[in-house]
């Protein structure tokens, strides 16, 4: 396909074929043919097409879905949350790869917005109030709401919404864009049905860094609204609890949150949780904070970076949370898994990772960890259950070797090896440091006979954990099982481990 572009004549030629676009579609093709070689931010584009006049993005998403009528639906990509570049190259929607099927409920996925503050240093806070209003739309039980952790991975892409749609399974598509002058926030947004591009409304929030959780707040109300105008507001009030009024304790937190999800990098997790001590120090009750310090114990010692020694420092950070009566889904799942994994409180974690499922139905982190749970008490059945719901929720979750891990964790429990081996390997791939899934791996390869595996995983485990003994082992093992106890003591010992 062949595109000529004539400016000073006002031409446009496709595959030699005349088009007749409006005098704004025509400045907007230009603008973007000009800069074909990146992304064209919305602003610009506003910028040099509307020069003489203050108008709302609205606008501009006229003019591209004009001009992708006219030079084909794939000849400008969206970058979710920034703007758009011309790609008449780009792949035929009809090659993309099918994703899950759509939800028989409205069904939603919020990009990362874009940052137009003028500071990449605030890239955080724009990232924070995204995945605080997943987590409030998350609470409506009418909508199926993707998860930030596959959302956030098309951070910076050049992706078609349509395509989005297809991948994640969704109908919708809210993206925006967060600009601030001094301590003024303006939030745009934007809802869109994914494979039309049809723009089903949008709108502009105004505020202070002072108003962020009520402008958190009101974007969900108003795009759940948007949805489904059937949809009890309510739902949605009710989830308006404010995490800490200490807005310095609030940007800390943020801050640590992408440290301690970086499992791979022991110094990362060591920095954030030394941020989130500053934020306990400004306010002591911030019971998000206290529940990313159980996150973080739980997650160095499923690396194996700390001994399970170290990981019960955090015990009084679950016990804060847990006798908080929060509501804070994410919260109650990070200290009642904690308390299962670490405490050995198996029931009570339970009890708070079911609370947190109710709480928000459409976290793939709380149906991870809630699987997880069941894995520990060796109810194999709803493990694969949650677990598969959490790839469901969220099919690009940073953690998805964590997920698949836990199901080849059921699968071995309930005597199909073949079946965890295919899993446990898959997960390998995904998450190379998950520790738990090595182990696991020397178990099930040392059942199928398939003694190199077993001794190759031994030898890597081996050299992350030099002290590591079949005692150990037992003493630090969360699963009830015994076949599974007996499994991983015989091959431990095959392996050379010392008792």
């Amino acid at each position: 396909m062949t595109l000529e572009i004539i400016e000073d004549q006002r031409l446009v030629r496709l595959d030699g074929q005349p088009l007749s676009l409006g005098s704004r579609a025509f400045d907007v093709l230009c603008h973007l043919h000009r800069h074909a070689d990146r992304v064209m931010s919305k602003a610009e584009l506003l910028d040099a097409v509307w020069s003489d006049l203050t108008v709302e993005e609205g606008n501009l998403s006229v003019q591209i879905a004009a001009l992708r009528k006219a030079i084909g639906k794939e000849a400008i990509k969206t970058v979710p949350g920034v703007g758009y570049r011309l790609t008449l190259g780009a792949m035929p929607a009809a090659q993309v790869a099918p994703g899950p099927a759509l939800p028989q409920v409205p069904s939603l996925a919020v990009l990362p917005f874009a940052n137009l503050t003028g500071s990449a240093e605030r890239d955080y806070l724009v990232d924070g109030i995204v995945t605080e209003v997943i987590s409030a739309l998350s609470r409506v039980s009418g909508i199926f709401v993707i998860s930030s952790t596959s959302t956030f991975t098309y951070k910076g892409r050049t992706v078609d919404l349509s395509e989005v749609g297809q991948e994640l399974g969704v109908r919708y598509v809210l993206e925006g864009s967060i600009q601030a002058a001094g301590d003024r926030l303006r939030i745009f947004t934007q809802l869109v049905e994914a494979d039309s591009g049809h723009t089903i409304w949008q709108e502009r929030f105004d505020g202070t860094a002072a108003d962020i959780f009520d402008l958190q707040d009101e974007v969900a109300a108003r795009v759940a609204g948007a949805l489904e105008p059937r949809l009890q507001h309510a739902e949605v009030l009710r989830a308006q609890a404010k995490p800490t009024e200490n807005l310095a304790a609030y940007d800390l937190c943020l801050r640590a949150t992408p440290l301690i999800q970086k499992l791979h990098v022991p110094e990362a997790l060591t920095e954030g949780l030394e941020i989130l001590q500053r934020a306990l120090a400004l306010d002591p009750d911030y019971i998000h904070a206290h529940a990313q310090v159980c996150y973080a114990h739980t997650s160095a010692f499923a690396t194996r970076w700390w001994t399970f020694q170290q990981a019960q420092a955090a015990m009084p950070h679950a016990r804060r949370v847990l006798d908080s009566g929060t509501d804070d889904a994410l919260a109650l799942a990070y200290a009642g898994h904690y308390m299962a994994y670490i405490g050995r409180g198996y029931q009570e974690g339970l009890t708070a990772l079911q609370r947190a499922a109710m709480l928000n139905p459409n976290s793939g982190t709380v149906q991870m960890l809630l699987g997880w749970i069941f894995n520990y008490l060796n109810d194999n059945a709803p493990a694969i259950a949650h677990l598969e719901r959490a790839k469901r929720l969220s099919p690009l979750h940073p953690h998805i070797g964590v997920i698949n891990s836990g199901i080849g964790n059921a699968h071995a429990q309930a005597g199909d090896y073949e079946t965890a081996v295919r899993h446990f390997e898959q997960a390998m791939t995904e998450y190379p440091e998950f520790a738990s899934n090595q182990m696991m791996l020397i178990g099930v390869y040392w059942k199928l006979g398939r003694k190199g595996d077993a001794t190759r995983m031994a030898e890597w485990l081996r050299r992350k954990v030099p002290d590591m003994t079949v005692q150990t082992f037992i003493d630090t093992r969360p699963h009830h099982s015994e076949d599974y106890r007996d499994l991983m003591v015989a091959a431990l010992r095959g392996t050379g481990f010392p008792d």
